[in-house]
């Protein structure tokens, strides 16, 4: 079994060229598995289960309270597993050959509005120095490229064209991309890097954003920080990082962008992923039809 775990965890990391965040996601998966196997099956291997060990723990599962998506998400590992145990033949068949994944509820991400993010960027104060232009500059930068909080995070100062106004962004599965820059961001980039250069140490010298002590952001650090200046100008549930890229997309959308050139900004592999972006244009575009049919004036 544990070979075939260390296997498994090569294959994603080498093969399937995964982070190594994502790695640890799935092999917790499993291993979660293994310990529910063990105590309620008294069987120490998981290569040989039969669907109905694995039903059983989606139901332990649901009864402690653990969301349907986050089931899903660990079955999706589990299926993962199976699916290179059947690659090096270690299996015959896959015990979730037939399983269907639990219904969940569809989750309408709400974007800022355009005056919301318009506040955020020209009406609030910032602090004075490095930490005020950091902080305006991951807002806007945000906003005009709709690129994830870990592509912010790890973007590198080498990956910014000056001369050809872009940046490198390397997405998921270190798939890169190069992004198109705003003159006011080129703008801000300059204002930025002049201060970053005069921090007392830095310590993480490639990555573009650092903290006052010179070390590179973490997650939880850009969240917080996307969610105190938003907390300002928005009554929204929900601030993050993940916000901000939908309303880059929906901005864009409403405003006339194709679909096709979204899909590429956001470093989406397929139009499947970009179309859950589409159903506030799509309100916008009802907006603009009723007002300008004819057939409506009547």
């Amino acid at each position: 079994m544990q070979s075939n775990q260390q296997a498994f965890k090569d294959y994603l990391q080498i093969q399937k060229n995964y982070s190594l965040h994502t790695v640890k996601a799935y092999l917790t998966d499993i291993e979660e598995f293994e310990r529910f196997n063990k105590v309620h099956f008294e069987q120490d291997s998981i290569d040989q289960v039969v669907y109905s060990q694995i039903r059983s723990w989606i139901v332990s599962l649901v009864d402690n309270g653990i969301s349907s998506s986050s089931v899903n998400r660990k079955i999706s590992s589990l299926k993962s597993y199976y699916k290179f145990l059947l690659r090096i033949k270690q299996i015959e068949q896959s015990p979730l050959l037939k399983h269907k994944a639990l219904k969940t509820p569809k989750k309408i991400q709400i974007p800022f509005s355009e005056k919301e993010v318009d506040l955020v960027l020209n009406q609030i104060v910032y602090p004075d120095g490095f930490e005020g232009i950091r902080d305006k500059l991951i807002i806007d930068l945000f906003y005009t490229t709709g690129i994830r909080r870990t592509e912010l995070i790890n973007l590198s100062l080498s990956g910014i064209d000056f001369s050809n106004t872009t940046l490198k962004v390397l997405g998921k599965r270190n798939k890169e991309r190069i992004i198109p820059l705003l003159p006011i961001i080129i703008n801000q980039l300059k204002s930025y890097i002049l201060q970053r250069s005069q921090l007392q140490e830095i310590k993480d010298d490639d990555k573009l954003f650092l903290t006052q002590k010179g070390v590179k952001l973490n997650d939880t650090f850009v969240y917080r920080l996307i969610n105190m200046y938003f907390s300002n100008v928005s009554e929204k549930v929900k601030k993050s990082p993940h916000i901000l890229r939908h309303t880059f997309a929906t901005h864009l959308l409403n405003n006339g962008a194709d679909l096709n050139s979204v899909k590429e900004l956001l470093g989406h592999s397929s139009l499947a992923s970009t179309q859950v972006y589409t159903h506030s244009s799509l309100s916008e575009l009802k907006k603009v039809y009723g007002n300008a049919h004819p057939r409506n004036q009547k």
